[in-house]
């Protein structure tokens, strides 16, 4: 796995809010789009935040569904990152190390390109492994 590159892995264009997004509008696009994770992007499109599938369970818990709180109440603001040039191998580490499902790849003038998930990972890894027994 040490020649492959995150850029041949993640989701180009990922799906991405901005931080005045209203959760429950947040929440409808995950799941129109069927997907675990929302970036937040200012305007400029550098990455602001991150909103997962697990952090609605924070907003259930603390606010009115209906609320009209906006993303940036909720979003995870020390957002790990990579580029479409980091092996995957450097990323799965990193993703085990943080506890993390998700990571946004940034590109230094395009900002927010792609996102990278352990579903991606797992997709990979079961095509060119072997299954057990052989």
């Amino acid at each position: 796995m040490d020649d492959i590159f995150v850029g041949r892995l993640m989701t180009s264009d990922p799906v991405t809010v901005s931080p005045d997004t209203l959760v429950e509008d947040a929440a409808q696009l995950m799941i129109d789009e069927s997907i675990g994770s929302l970036i937040v992007t200012d305007d400029d499109n550098d990455i602001r935040g991150i909103l997962t599938s697990t952090d609605f369970v924070e907003i259930v818990k603390e606010s009115d569904p209906k609320a009209q709180t906006t993303v940036e109440r909720y979003m995870s603001t020390d957002v790990l990152t990579t580029t479409a040039q980091e092996q995957i191998q450097a990323v799965a580490d990193l993703m085990l190390e943080a506890g993390i499902h998700h990571v946004p790849v940034v590109d230094e003038t395009e900002g927010v390109i792609g996102i990278i998930s352990t579903t991606d990972l797992t997709a990979y890894v079961s095509t060119v492994q072997t299954p057990s027994p052989a």
